[in-house]
């Protein structure tokens, strides 16, 4: 029998994975359990990611995304009610090369929840394919204020 596990995982140190174990889990069995709902079931999920791991500035959701796997996020754009990011990484260089369309959406849910919780005020996120990366507009309005 398996005991149960009462501790948390200690997530301070790195563990090697192989880019098809990773693929596996985002390229084939999410789209398969998820079907056509993929996209929105993503960007929920995501959403309550942020809840679970809160960030306080912009730099800490940069260094997340990297210690997540999801590749190097970097600001491009800040406009008054709206900042544009780029994600890059290999293996979202490999699956550009292959012409597969990735679903990025969990990313964007985790932002948009970031900077709601920042901001206290109602924020959206959506993903945008580039040449070389993935892009994301996160789009606030400092008039619809949270709780």
């Amino acid at each position: 029998m398996f005991k149960k596990r009462t501790d948390t995982i200690d997530y301070s140190h790195e563990i090697e994975t192989t880019a098809f174990g990773y693929e596996f889990y985002r390229e084939i069995l999410l789209p398969e359990l998820l079907g056509t709902e993929q996209a929105a079931v993503l960007y929920w999920t995501g959403k309550e990611m942020a809840r679970k791991f809160p960030l306080s500035s912009k730099e800490e959701i940069e260094q997340f995304f990297m210690n997540a796997g999801w590749g190097k996020l970097e600001a491009q754009q800040e406009k008054k009610n709206e900042m544009t990011y780029s994600l890059q990484s290999p293996l979202i260089d490999e699956r550009m090369k292959t012409s597969r369309t990735g679903c990025y959406q969990l990313e964007a849910g985790f932002l948009a929840e970031q900077f709601q919780n920042m901001l206290r005020c109602i924020t959206e996120a959506y993903e945008t394919d580039k040449k070389n990366d993935v892009q994301f507009t996160v789009k606030w309005d400092l008039k619809d204020k949270i709780e």
